[in-house]
């Protein structure tokens, strides 16, 4: 389907939020309201979307890669499956959505907020979910079961409650770095990390308090300053200082 941008907020303004399907690649539509409107399957390559509201949205399955969405809302939506191949998402919201399966390879996610999101079996492969201008990516009590965060940069993130089991963190980033002149660490406080897969990956003073990593595979991983008491070790053992 093929809308011009004034078409759909006609639509829009009438009543109708069925744009399922919809060609709007290259689009620009800047701090608009489209809420609870369904752009599932739509295309969406290279558009510009930042600070619109889309809360409540569908847009299951839609191909959103290289878009810009600068705080762009997308709390409580259906982005399952979606592709943010290579988009940049900084500081965009996600509070309650379900993401179960998107694809967010190369993406820049720093700053987002993903409270209570249902992001298993994502992929973010090199992925950046850095902090981002004064805003930390906020991924406490997420469901990242079985995600594939192989090389991502989630230094400075909140992960505390999230649940990481089954995850792949192969080489990702979650120590301590001094970015934005900032000294965060990040906080996976009581995080699930059981069978998860931390092989190589750098947890320099992160904080695990409590969290469980019974059966994850620490090969390689660095672990200097990391806080981990009472958490669950991969052999059952709880860690105490």
């Amino acid at each position: 389907m093929n809308l011009s941008i004034e078409r759909i907020f006609n639509k829009y303004s009438q009543g109708e939020r069925d744009f399922s399907h919809i060609n709007l690649i290259d689009a620009e539509i800047i701090k608009a309201n489209l809420s609870g409107s369904n752009f599932s399957h739509g295309d969406l390559r290279q558009s510009r979307l930042g600070q619109t509201d889309f809360s409540q949205s569908n847009f299951s399955h839609a191909n959103l890669s290289e878009a810009i969405l600068w705080g762009t809302n997308f709390n409580q939506g259906n982005l399952k499956e979606a592709r943010f191949r290579d988009a940049d998402l900084s500081n965009a919201h996600f509070m309650e959505s379900n993401l179960e399966g998107a694809n967010f390879l190369k993406a820049i996610v720093s700053g987002v907020d993903f409270q209570r999101a249902n992001l298993s079996n994502v992929m973010a492969i090199y992925a950046d979910f850095r902090i981002s201008s004064d805003y930390r990516t906020n991924l406490s009590n997420a469901n990242l079961s079985n995600a594939d965060l192989s090389y991502s940069l989630l230094s400075q993130a909140l992960l505390y409650g999230a649940n990481l089991d089954g995850a792949k963190l192969c080489r990702a980033h979650l120590g301590k770095r001094n970015y934005n002149h900032s000294n965060l660490v990040t906080d996976l406080s009581n995080a699930s990390l059981q069978g998860a897969d931390l092989s190589y990956a750098d947890l320099t003073g992160a904080i695990l308090v409590g969290a469980n990593l019974r059966d994850a595979d620490l090969t390689g991983a660095i672990l200097d300053s990391a806080i981990l008491t009472d958490a669950i070790m991969p052999h059952g053992e709880v860690f105490s200082d």
